[in-house]
């Protein structure tokens, strides 16, 4: 991304969110690095929750041979944030936490699930309204800090939306539509 387009994407995400910020009440943080970190716990809390719902026994389950199984699901999340994250950190490929195989028992998904939010933990707080438009070389590229962690962010809440759909085959609420 060219240096004038990462800045005015930049300047576009504040100028959205500028509105529902600027009703900060005194005392919180606001501005764009505010707003990605707020997203970012929230799709946390509800991808956690939903791994942590589903019965070990159904982990491998799929609701159509053609589609992935729940944990693939699961790991898909933990290996997308670890690529994300782990750029935004610069952390060498050894160094990032593994996913296991989709055979793995619930227990070893759910710990891959929050080690990679703890690698994202750390990318998250990273990001001040100062040095969200560097940018950050990852696989797909050359992109500001922001965008990298937006688009983790986009990507968490499409792979939620999926878990959800698994949830609620097995006659399960999702964590966001509980009472």
């Amino acid at each position: 991304m060219q240096r004038t387009t990462m800045i005015a994407t930049v300047l576009s995400l504040a100028a959205l969110g500028g509105a529902a910020l600027a009703q900060a009440p005194a005392g919180v943080p606001s501005g764009p690095a505010a707003e990605v970190l707020g997203a970012y716990n929230r799709v946390k809390a509800n991808a956690i929750k939903a791994a942590e719902k589903m019965p070990a026994e159904s982990y491998g389950f799929k609701p159509h041979p053609d589609i992935r199984t729940f944990a693939r699901v699961v790991n898909h999340i933990s290996e997308a944030q670890v690529g994300s994250c782990g750029s935004v950190l610069g952390t060498p490929a050894a160094d990032l936490p593994k996913v296991p195989a989709e055979t793995a028992t619930k227990e070893e998904v759910l710990a891959a699930l929050k080690a990679s939010f703890t690698l994202c933990d750390k990318a998250y707080a990273s990001v001040t309204d100062a040095n969200l438009a560097d940018p950050i070389k990852n696989p797909r590229g050359t992109r500001a800090r922001i965008t990298v962690l937006w688009a983790n962010i986009s990507h968490d809440n499409e792979q939620y939306a999926i878990l959800s759909d698994y949830l609620r085959d097995k006659d399960l609420t999702p964590p966001t539509s509980e009472k």
